[in-house]
């Protein structure tokens, strides 16, 4: 018979595991696609073509990489402190929400102000949405899965309520989108393409968030609230007012991300601005195992798949819930994967 027993993860299991995860998923996935009568080993390797092959398809990955970074890197704070934050989806678009508020009704014109601000304004706007959930779950324990995801109906409820409404640009056909930033409004693009200043934007956040959580006290506090809250408490650590500013910071990063969309890329805001990017960082989160580096990293592979996958669309036919398909694949794996980094199964004799 078979005995389950826990475990303590050595570095290499818990870095092989997830990877390992990650191409089952993309085994069984290569079993959907020959349903879906595609070659499966033609079907990556357009994928990589499509994503990798030119200077456009790898623009177009970091393009796609950007606001999972920053997204990814807030969910990272909260799961580090065994906090489960499924708003990235929420917040990213009540940052996108902000930062349009500034460009379009402040009445500033300079670039470096209007910068300054809708950085600003997306950062309070995300970080209030977190902290919501923050201070309901400090001060009335309500599990913060249940806020931080009806907090992402409500978020892009009041979005859509905007562009279809108020806000919707009278020279826009009736499409559910703002007017157009002006030029001051926007972040830098590089070499005439749609990759933007977003994408530095994460890469700071991620240096910034590495020295945070590994180099200082809080860092520290943030560890040991999450792994043993009674000691964290016992030691004098304030848990409550630690589980409001984590969330906080959590959801500031993912609206930093809705500025970078608004501002980097869309140019305005618009119906489902954030694109699905909330709920797949949370992949990228775990699969970067809550490390800066590892979401970075990541986010670049999620890129690839992204990316390749509209490739898939455009030259297969195939419909996009295939690449949705994938992504639960990997969620999926990756869930079973994380229970056998902790436990491991034994033959014994009865």
């Amino acid at each position: 018979m078979f005995k389950v027993t826990k475990r303590d993860p050595s570095m290499k299991i818990s870095i092989v595991v997830p990877f390992v995860s990650f191409f089952c998923a993309l085994a069984v996935g290569g079993v959907l696609l020959a349903i879906a009568g595609v070659n499966p080993l033609n079907a990556y390797i357009s994928m990589l073509r499509e994503s990798l092959g030119s200077f456009y398809g790898f623009t177009e990955t970091l393009v796609k990489a950007t606001p999972l970074i920053l997204t990814a890197l807030g969910l990272t704070i909260a799961f580090r402190m065994q906090l489960w934050n499924i708003g990235g989806e929420g917040q990213l678009a009540m940052g996108a929400f902000g930062a349009t508020y500034v460009a379009l009704y402040s009445g500033l014109t300079n670039h470096v102000l209007l910068m300054i601000c809708m950085f600003a304004a997306a950062l309070m706007c995300g970080g209030l949405w977190g902290a919501i959930a923050g201070f309901l779950k400090a001060r009335l324990n309500v599990n913060e899965v249940i806020t931080t995801l009806l907090l992402n109906y409500v978020a892009l409820s009041w979005v859509d309520y905007l562009v279809y409404g108020p806000w919707k640009d009278p020279k826009g056909n009736n499409f559910p989108f703002t007017a157009y930033f002006s030029d001051g409004a926007r972040l830098t693009e590089f070499f005439g393409t749609r990759l933007h200043s977003g994408l530095i934007l994460g890469l700071v956040m991620a240096v910034i968030l590495y020295v945070f959580l590994e180099k200082t006290i809080w860092g520290y506090e943030i560890k040991v609230i999450g792994s043993n809250p009674k000691a964290a408490d016992y030691a004098g650590m304030n848990s409550k007012r630690q589980i409001i500013m984590v969330l906080f910071l959590s959801g500031a990063l993912a609206g930093l991300a809705g500025f970078s969309e608004a501002a980097g890329l869309q140019h305005r805001l618009q119906h489902g601005i954030p694109g699905g990017y909330g709920y797949t960082a949370v992949i990228v989160a775990w699969l970067g195992k809550r490390h800066p580096a590892g979401v970075i990293i990541v986010s670049l592979v999620m890129g690839i798949l992204l990316v390749g996958g509209e490739g898939l669309q455009l030259y297969h036919r195939l419909s996009g819930n295939l690449i949705n398909a994938y992504l639960g694949l990997i969620l999926f794996f990756l869930v079973i994967g994380e229970y056998f980094v902790t436990h491991k199964v034994e033959l014994v004799k009865r």
